[in-house]
């Protein structure tokens, strides 16, 4: 099983970054993948988490109406664009695969982890 991200980078306040996961080694049901974030001298959180066939979302309060979770499974990769960004939102982001989208908001059931993409927000 392995997850893989990519997309992160340096941006101005304001700006648009798209974050990817590519997800590989599922033999068997397709698992729910949601993104996490850990800035500087915190704790990781949840930001955002998508069910395996798409038809569930869920953003955390944070982020809501500025990023967004969407999954191409043909591709089998899970995209996270974010816009509005905000120095706030400096930090290493990573992908996570849980077997239920009811377990995907919370680090202790997600089961997998990619090795994390940075974000930096900064002029």
């Amino acid at each position: 099983v392995q997850l893989v991200e990519s997309g992160g980078g340096l941006v101005q306040p304001g700006g648009s970054l798209r974050l990817s996961c590519a997800v590989s080694g599922f033999l068997l049901d397709r698992p729910a993948v949601g993104w996490f974030r850990q800035a500087p001298g915190k704790e990781r959180e949840f930001v955002a988490g998508i069910s395996r066939s798409r038809d569930f979302t869920v953003h955390a309060d944070s982020v809501k109406g500025r990023f967004t979770i969407s999954r191409d499974n043909a591709k089998n990769t899970v995209h996270l664009q974010m816009n509005s960004l905000e120095p706030e939102d400096t930090a290493v982001y990573y992908c996570a695969a849980a077997r239920t989208y009811s377990e995907i908001t919370s680090m202790r059931t997600c089961e997998y982890w990619g090795q994390g993409t940075m974000v930096t927000v900064s002029r």
